[in-house]
């Protein structure tokens, strides 16, 4: 073999081991996390893809709390085309489409058309991530409201410092970042003893936590106002020793889409990843010029 021709065949081999590998498809990430997460697959679960193509390769990752029209676009600037989200992104739990198609409602026609031209795929972890040991969306929350250590999980609560419901309500509403934040019972109550469902997990578990005598303040995401908020009103009323926060929805489970995000870098790691905040939609208040009307209001 000449001198020039091996040069050439070392070269050739160096070429082609140097081309990078082909990036994974959304439906390879997705079947790595089943791998990884612990617990049996169920065959009837809303973790499904909700939009795009799952075979599409995957330039970079975002989790999510909620795929919303805005966390879809920062995204995709960010270069991360699948959204991996915790709650639905078509207005329902199962995220069926075929009504809103026939209505050729013009709000889903948008968002569908925005996730297919920028080559996006949606894909839900909700069921399975609450179902890992320990429960992916209740570490990020115990972590952020600094309770990991207060929390036992034999009970399911959390024993605190003496504190009251207000001062409660404050820490936890700065810990988790909530914009509106409501609280049914007592302001002064002393307290110590604390249940803790994010999310809306339904009235029927939020009485079975308030039933019990040692719980004294029980902290959800939200619920129907005639369901857990008018009992523990009630309960309050009674004198009895009850109070219920209500943090919202995105807040009371966000915290767990950033651990979500932590978790996957720890076994892909040829795909950039990355937590995408969902931005909280509420506000609160009307602006008066003077404050006779925001008093008559009150009233």
């Amino acid at each position: 073999m000449t001198p020039r021709l091996s040069f050439l065949l070392v070269f050739s081999a160096a070429g082609v081991s140097a081309q990078p590998a082909a990036p994974p498809t959304a439906r390879q990430i997705v079947d790595q996390i089943k791998a990884n997460v612990g617990v049996p697959w169920r065959e009837e679960t809303v973790d499904t893809f909700k939009a795009g193509d799952p075979e599409t390769p995957v330039t970079g990752i975002a989790t999510t709390m909620m795929a919303t029209f805005d966390v879809l676009r920062r995204a995709s600037a960010e270069g991360k085309n699948l959204v991996i989200t915790h709650e639905p992104t078509f207005y329902s739990h199962q995220d069926k489409t075929d009504v809103l198609e026939a209505q050729n409602d013009a709000v889903w026609a948008d968002k569908e058309k925005f996730i297919r031209e920028h080559k996006m795929v949606v894909w839900r972890f909700h069921d399975h991530w609450h179902m890992r040991r320990p429960d992916g969306i209740m570490q990020g929350v115990l972590r952020s409201l600094g309770w990991e250590k207060l929390y036992n999980p034999e009970t399911g609560l959390i024993k605190l410092p003496e504190t009251t419901v207000e001062k409660l309500a404050a820490d936890v509403q700065r810990r988790l970042g909530a914009k509106v934040l409501r609280v049914v019972g007592p302001r002064e109550m002393k307290v110590t003893t604390v249940a803790l469902q994010p999310g809306a997990g339904g009235p029927v578990g939020h009485r079975r936590a308030l039933q019990r005598n040692e719980v004294e303040v029980l902290l959800i995401g939200e619920v129907p106002e005639w369901e857990t908020i008018e009992y523990v009103n009630d309960a309050a009323a009674e004198g009895k020793r009850k109070a219920l926060v209500l943090i919202g929805h995105i807040p009371s489970e966000q915290p767990g889409m950033e651990v979500c995000a932590e978790w996957l870098k720890t076994f892909i790691k040829n795909v950039p990843i990355a937590f995408v905040p969902t931005v909280e939609p509420f506000w609160t208040g009307v602006r008066h010029k003077s404050g006779g009307q925001a008093r008559r209001a009150s009233q």
